[in-house]
């Protein structure tokens, strides 16, 4: 069931640009987030070209427009691209927002070396939130989550909310290349999109995703593999010492890069 079916999200959510699909009661390793991932992104580009055509009649199009596939297609456009989905793993902090199409890196993590230097440990705020209405949230399990940064395994939580906090590791690859490219459907330009891996990922997977991702058309790809370097900007879990676990960051310029 929805958790949008169960609660008025206007109002337990306010801020309606942090982590949309878990708004809606829709697990990021489902077969509908692809299917939303697409229609979303095909929406937005629509609209953006709408907006460049829109411009274009008003002040001309691009000075190389009659270069252009858009000139083959007569679309007339303003701009030669509308649309990119760029790394925002740092700027995401400021504004306080999700960065961008990642899953859940974990429910709870620190941010080592960010805003000049600091490390920020924090719990997701829309696991809090959720947790706190439908009740699921209580001690022990706000200590697991601050052990293991994930609810897999957690006592007393149904599987259904497990699925739908599911964290980047827990997610299949091809799962993480499938949303990537319901996305990119719909992008002129690049999208970022990170594929965490666990430490003991193999060189042939390695290699297999890549090969996925040419054939599925993606314009880049980053791999991450845990404990590939030896500082991390997110770790795992808020309660460790450091460098006992380790999780990549979401696309962050130091960790990757398109």
């Amino acid at each position: 069931m929805s958790f949008i079916a169960l609660y008025d999200t206007d109002v337990l959510f306010p801020n309606a640009q942090r982590d949309l699909l878990i708004r809606i009661g829709l697990p990021y390793r489902s077969a509908g987030a692809v299917t939303f991932a697409r229609q979303l992104m095909r929406f937005i580009q629509d609209e953006a070209c709408g907006t460049s055509a829109a411009l274009a009649a008003e002040r001309g199009v691009f000075p190389s427009w009659k270069h252009s596939v858009h000139a083959s297609q007569g679309v007339q456009l303003r701009n030669a691209t509308v649309t990119s989905i760029a790394p925002t793993g740092t700027i995401s902090i400021i504004a306080g927002t999700s960065s961008g199409i990642e899953p859940l890196v974990a429910l709870s993590y620190r941010r080592v070396g960010v805003l000049g230097g600091q490390t920020l440990a924090e719990y997701n705020p829309l696991f809090l939130t959720i947790g706190e209405r439908m009740g699921f949230l209580t001690a022990e399990v706000l200590e697991y989550v601050a052990a293991h940064g994930t609810l897999a395994g957690a006592p007393h939580v149904s599987e259904a909310v497990r699925e739908l906090f599911a964290t980047a590791l827990e997610i299949a690859p091809r799962q993480h290349l499938l949303i990537q490219a319901a996305f990119q459907s719909g992008v002129d330009n690049a999208v970022s999109k990170t594929i965490n891996l666990p430490t003991e990922a193999t060189a042939e997977q390695v290699a297999e995703i890549y090969q996925e991702a040419y054939h599925l058309g993606l314009k880049g790809i980053t791999i991450y593999r845990s404990g590939s370097i030896a500082e991390q900007v997110l770790q795992l879990g808020a309660g460790e010492e450091p460098y006992e676990k380790e999780h990549a960051s979401k696309c962050d310029p130091y960790q990757c890069k398109l």
